[in-house]
């Protein structure tokens, strides 16, 4: 009898690691795997949202249990740790590659050192195989919290290009699961990389055009810079630069 090849788009990976300990639990203790596949995704992509706050790790190559450990992430570390639980609970899933423009993340970047970010930041989201079709899921980057503070802020203007969203519906974007594509950032896009199995396999082709210098400063300083940012925004301790209105719109087509 010919065995049949594992699915590669639901096995785990160095960083896809849903067989480690602290995932596999949680999976457990969400008692996702006993819901719908639609309520599945949902569940998993709420948590993943808001349970996991907006803000930026040492790296975009981290396993999706680091992610979880921080209890925070952005773009691409978000989407591993989404990826991860998806696949732990069956569900079928790709990453697609990019990269941003780095306007994108003005207001959150300190001004006295945005000159020195790199003009383009690598940038993915996630593609799961739903119901016959591949659904693009973007939209769980921002947390409501942080969102809302967004909304907010720039009430009188629905194109919005920093504070790490890039949008042109600020107001109402698509980022509830209804078995829908959703985004938040995908007016910022610049170069469009394709599909990919594995962030693993992602990262392996691409990374973050750093120089040894920036890459040790970011992750020793400027990124915890950026996150007391982020929290400071978040309870309102720190006003938003209402200049920051103007969308950069390279919109890719869905897949």
């Amino acid at each position: 009898m010919k065995l049949q090849k594992p699915d590669p788009l639901l096995a785990p990976t160095r960083l896809l690691d849903f067989d480690a300990e602290p995932i596999a639990k949680l999976i457990q203790d969400r008692n996702w795997p006993s819901m719908t596949t639609f309520e599945r995704i949902g569940a998993i992509y709420d948590f993943v949202r808001n349970e996991i706050a907006f803000g930026y790790n040492r790296a975009d190559d981290i396993a999706a249990s680091q992610v979880l450990a921080d209890g925070f992430g952005q773009c691409n570390t978000k989407g591993t740790l989404l990826m991860a639980l998806l696949r732990g609970v069956g569900i079928r899933c790709r990453l697609h590659g990019f990269t941003i423009h780095k306007g994108l993340q003005r207001g959150v970047v300190p001004e006295l050192i945005y000159p020195l970010a790199p003009q383009e930041i690598l940038h993915s989201w996630v593609e799961i195989d739903f119901e016959g079709a591949w659904v693009n899921l973007e939209g769980f980057i921002l947390d409501e919290v942080f969102l809302n503070v967004l909304q907010a802020s720039f009430p009188s203007s629905n194109s919005l290009c920093g504070y790490g969203a890039g949008t042109d519906c600020l107001s109402a974007p698509p980022v509830t699961w209804d078995g829908q594509d959703t985004y938040i950032q995908r007016t910022g896009i610049v170069q469009d990389f394709g599909v990919f199995d594995t962030p693993d396999s992602f990262y392996a082709a691409h990374e973050q055009s750093f120089g040894w210098l920036k890459g040790v400063l970011y992750r020793h300083i400027i990124r915890h810079w950026m996150n007391a940012r982020v929290r400071a925004l978040r309870i309102g301790r720190l006003q938003v630069d209402a200049r920051v209105t103007h969308s950069h719109s390279k919109t890719p087509d869905a897949a």
